[in-house]
C-alpha cells in the first residue's frame, strides 16, 4: 500500500497541471503488533523515493489548551527535515570546489603572508572601522615569492597525507546561536527561531579559535566554504516545496489515543487530539518559520498495535481520512531467519564484526540461525509478542 501511494505520487507529477491539484493522496492506517516493521517499511520507501520523512508519536501531542506539543509541530518538523535534506544535497553538489577553496584557506593559515597594519587617514577610523586605510596592508597584496613556494611545498604534503598528524589553529563559527521563543497561534507550541533569521546580518557571526588536527580543520573549512556556495533562500524554497508535494508523516501509536474522552487524568484530551489532527489530514495551512505550508498533498501513514482499542474507536471523521487499512501478521520463523541473514546490517553480521575486533571468529551456520529464529518465535508466542525486537 505504501509503495502504491508513492507510485501514485510519481503518476500525479506526470498528469496535466489542472488535474494535479485535485489528486489527493490516500492516507494509510497500518495495524499490527510492535516490532513487525511498520515504521521501517515507511522509512525505507521514503528513503528510496528521496522524500522528506518524519516519525511522530500520537501520545506526545495534547489538545489545544493543555500543556504540551500541539499537532502542528509535526508539519514544522517535516519542513525542517525537508530543508535540511535540500541543504545536504546542495552542499554535496559543491563539495569539490568547496574542498579546493578550503585547502587554499588552510595553506594560508599554515603559511601566512607577512602582515603589517595599514595607516589610517583619521586615527578614529582605527577604533570604529569607519574608513579605508590610506596605505593598504601587505596581506592585501600578492604574497612574497618565498611564501608562495612554501605553500606549494605544503600543498604537496597535504595532498600526500603527510600533514595528517599536524595540529593547526583556525577560527570557526560558534555552533550555538541566540534563540528566542515565539508562540504560535495554534495552541502555544514553542517555535525556536534563530535571532539571525529575524535581523539578518545586523548581528556579526561569533567566531572562536580552535586547535585541531589538519584533517578535521579541512573538514570544518570545507563545510564553511560549501555554505558560501549554496543559496540558502533557494534551499528553503525547495525544501518547502518538497515537504508540500512529497512529504511523509508517520504517526505512530495512534491506538493509544483511540476511544472516547475519559473525562479525567492523562486521557482527558485523547479525543481532542484526534480532532486537532483531523484538519491537518484534510489539508490545512500550518505556520512555520519558513512561511505557511499546505498539507493537502502530504502523505500521512498512521500505525498502531490496536490490541485493546479498535480502529472503529477512532472518531468517524478521522477514520474517513485514513481510508486504506493494512493489517500486518505476526512474524513467522521463516521471517526471523530472513531478518537474521538477508539485510546488509543483519544482526549476525553485526556480531561477527564486533567480535572480530577482539580476534574472535564467529560463524553462524544455517542450523544455528534457524534455532535462533525458532526460539524467538516461541518466546513471542508464549509471552508478549514484540516482533523482531525479540532478536
Amino acid at each position: 500500500a505504501v509503495a502504491i501511494a508513492l507510485r501514485n505520487r510519481y503518476r500525479r507529477s506526470r498528469i496535466a497541471s489542472h488535474l494535479r491539484d485535485e489528486v489527493i493522496p490516500k492516507n494509510i492506517l497500518m495495524i499490527g503488533p510492535t516490532g513487525i516493521g511498520k515504521t521501517e517499511i515507511a522509512r525505507r520507501l521514503a528513503r528510496l523515493a528521496a522524500a522528506p520523512f518524519v516519525k511522530v508519536e500520537a501520545t506526545k501531542f495534547t489538545e489545544v489548551g493543555y500543556v504540551g506539543r500541539d499537532v502542528d509541530s509535526m508539519v514544522r518538523d517535516l519542513v525542517e527535515a525537508a530543508v535540511q535534506m535540500v541543504r545536504t544535497e546542495r552542499m554535496r553538489a559543491v563539495e569539490a570546489p568547496a574542498a579546493a577553496q578550503a585547502r587554499e584557506r588552510l595553506l594560508e593559515i599554515l603559511a601566512p603572508a607577512p602582515r603589517r597594519e595599514g595607516t589610517y587617514a583619521n586615527p578614529l577610523e582605527a577604533l570604529f572601522g569607519g574608513g579605508r586605510a590610506a596605505q593598504p596592508a601587505a596581506a592585501d597584496a600578492e604574497p612574497p615569492t618565498e611564501v608562495l613556494e612554501r605553500r606549494a611545498r605544503l600543498r604537496e604534503r597535504l595532498e600526500g597525507g603527510d600533514l595528517d598528524q599536524e595540529m593547526v589553529e583556525i577560527e570557526v563559527e560558534e555552533a550555538a546561536s541566540p534563540m528566542i521563543e515565539v508562540f504560535s497561534g495554534q495552541g502555544g507550541e514553542e517555535m525556536g527561531i534563530n535571532l539571525h533569521d529575524l535581523v539578518g546580518n545586523l548581528l556579526p557571526r561569533r567566531r572562536r579559535r580552535r586547535r585541531m588536527a589538519v584533517p578535521e580543520a579541512l573538514r570544518v573549512l570545507t563545510g564553511e566554504e560549501a555554505q558560501k556556495l549554496i543559496d540558502p533562500d533557494e534551499a528553503v524554497r525547495e525544501g518547502v516545496r518538497r515537504a508540500e508535494e512529497s512529504g511523509i508523516i508517520f504517526i505512530d501509536e495512534l491506538d493509544k489515543i483511540a476511544g472516547h474522552q475519559g473525562g479525567a487524568g492523562p486521557d482527558v484530551s485523547r479525543e481532542g487530539v484526534q480532532r486537532d489532527i483531523l484538519p491537518i489530514l484534510e489539508g490545512a495551512a500550518v505556520t512555520t518559520k519558513h512561511g505557511p505550508v499546505r498539507t493537502d498533498h502530504v502523505l500521512f501513514i498512521a500505525a498502531g498495535a490496536f490490541h485493546i482499542a479498535k480502529p472503529s474507536d477512532l472518531i468517524p471523521e478521522l477514520q474517513g481520512r485514513l481510508p486504506i487499512r493494512v493489517e500486518l501478521q505476526p512474524l513467522t520463523e521463516d521471517d526471523f531467519v530472513r531478518i537474521l541473514v538477508e539485510p546488509e546490517n543483519a544482526l549476525t553480521r553485526q556480531y561477527t564484526a564486533l567480535l572480530a575486533t577482539e580476534g574472535v571468529r564467529v560463524e553462524f551456520t544455517p542450523d544455528g540461525v534457524r534455532e535462533l529464529a525458532r526460539i524467538a518465535r516461541q518466546v513471542n508466542a508464549e509471552t508478549e509478542d514484540i516482533g523482531a525486537r525479540r532478536l
